[in-house]
């Protein structure tokens, strides 16, 4: 007969087993109004493959648990590794990001084949092994990792279909708006805050370590930025006026002969934008989406405000919206699209004026998790709050998204801040 403690082992095990079938079963249901042909398709650098998230997620299961962990565990294939290693050097060579859509092979089927045989033989590790702490914590690595592209996923499916003349629908949308949001400023007092993530739940390691800073007196919009007031923006030649630019920003706009958020075209003397419903007319009471940092700083400066620092935006959050609402727009509820719902949780990423660098007596994990995060924390920008796209589970007022500021693809808005 099994000891209690084989089985507290048994029935821990088995949770985690569950979150790991519920979670690996997203990631294909997402690619399920695919055709055959958009699995490999990767029309610029920063969008991967649908076919490569499903091998890529695979891989990490397969690499930082399997390999390690399971005796007499065989590989799938030998040269899996290098085509599904995204950027851990520690592991290996592996392909070229840019020619990810090169890899006509292997087919979408073995791929699939490829998920099916790593989940089962995690099941049987799940049923076999005990956890320690250690593992339990690369194995929510894992799962967090597979929720994030997910996420990915959807920018890249929406990017692959909105590039495409047709204007593919991946999914029939609610069109339906309510124009009745009240946007006003929410003020918070100066003084001492501490920012970071406290407690034990997972958290990633960039949201360590806890540490003081000193904020003015501020306000905060209660509500991100429409397209109604972003169309206004650019009606009054704000993509022709250099003054409201970074530099970088203004090289950006000339260079590229950037008019417009991604996705929006004019036509018949009206804007349209791709969505995931496929070619819509803008809707003026929704929020602006698909703009980067730059546009987000130029809006600002625009209209004689400013972005909040991710300090102010993690406050903000805290007073305001300590708990996720059931309101908030998140994957789960299958919008597919920005709504108009005031809050910090869900709906778009928002941009801060905070630079990605580690806060005080950040550690970056030891061996190859150690290049998660860390590594990149150089030239990127920290956005806040999640989007229609992130799982509820996996966000929180303290999470740090990080991004280039030139890129419109992920999708990402932006709310407004000033000085009292």
């Amino acid at each position: 007969m099994p000891s209690l403690a084989d089985q507290e082992v048994t029935v821990a095990n088995q949770k985690l087993l569950q979150r790991f079938q519920k979670i690996r079963a997203q990631s294909v249901r997402l690619c399920d109004p695919l055709e055959i042909e958009d699995f490999s398709a990767q029309p610029c650098v920063d969008v991967s493959p649908p076919k490569w998230h499903l091998g890529h997620t695979t891989w990490f299961f397969e690499n930082f648990l399997l390999v390690p962990h399971l005796p007499d565990y065989q590989v799938f294939h030998q040269d899996f590794c290098f085509l599904f290693n995204s950027y851990y050097v520690t592991v290996g060579d592996r392909w070229t990001r840019a020619e990810r859509g090169f890899l006509t092979r292997p087919t979408v089927r073995e791929v699939l084949d490829y998920r099916k045989y790593v989940e089962e033989k995690m099941e049987a590790f799940l049923q076999a092994f005990p956890l320690d702490s250690k593992l339990q914590h690369v194995f929510e690595v894992g799962l967090q990792h597979e929720q994030q592209h997910q996420e990915l996923l959807l920018y890249d499916i929406k990017y692959i279909l909105g590039m495409n003349p047709l204007f593919p629908v991946y999914v029939e949308l609610d069109d339906s708006s309510n124009s009745n949001i009240k946007k006003e400023w929410l003020d918070i007092p100066g003084g001492q805050y501490q920012i970071g993530h406290q407690g034990g739940d997972f958290h990633f390691d960039n949201e360590e370590g806890v540490h003081q800073v000193f904020l003015h007196d501020y306000g905060i919009a209660s509500s991100p930025v429409t397209n109604g007031e972003y169309l206004q923006f650019m009606e009054s030649g704000g993509y022709e006026s250099f003054q409201y630019w970074l530099s970088e920003g203004w090289d950006w706009v000339q260079q590229n002969g950037c008019k417009a958020p991604l996705y929006w075209h004019f036509e018949n003397d009206k804007w349209f934008h791709y969505t995931l419903g496929g070619f819509k007319q803008i809707q003026l009471d929704d929020p602006i989406a698909h703009v980067s940092f730059y546009e987000a700083d130029a809006f600002a400066k625009w209209k004689g405000l400013r972005l909040p620092t991710e300090f102010e935006w993690e406050v903000a959050c805290r007073q305001y919206e300590s708990e996720v609402p059931k309101s908030a727009n998140f994957v789960e509820e299958e919008h597919f699209k920005p709504i108009q719902n005031p809050g910090f949780h869900g709906n778009l990423w928002e941009w801060t004026s905070s630079a990605y660098r580690p806060y005080p007596f950040y550690q970056a994990e030891e061996g190859a998790l150690g290049e998660y995060n860390g590594k990149f924390m150089m030239n990127q920008m920290v956005l806040r709050g999640g989007s229609y796209a992130t799982p509820r589970d996996h966000i929180r007022a303290t999470y740090r998204n990080f991004f280039h500021p030139h890129l419109q693809w992920l999708f990402s808005g932006f709310r407004l801040a000033r000085y009292k």
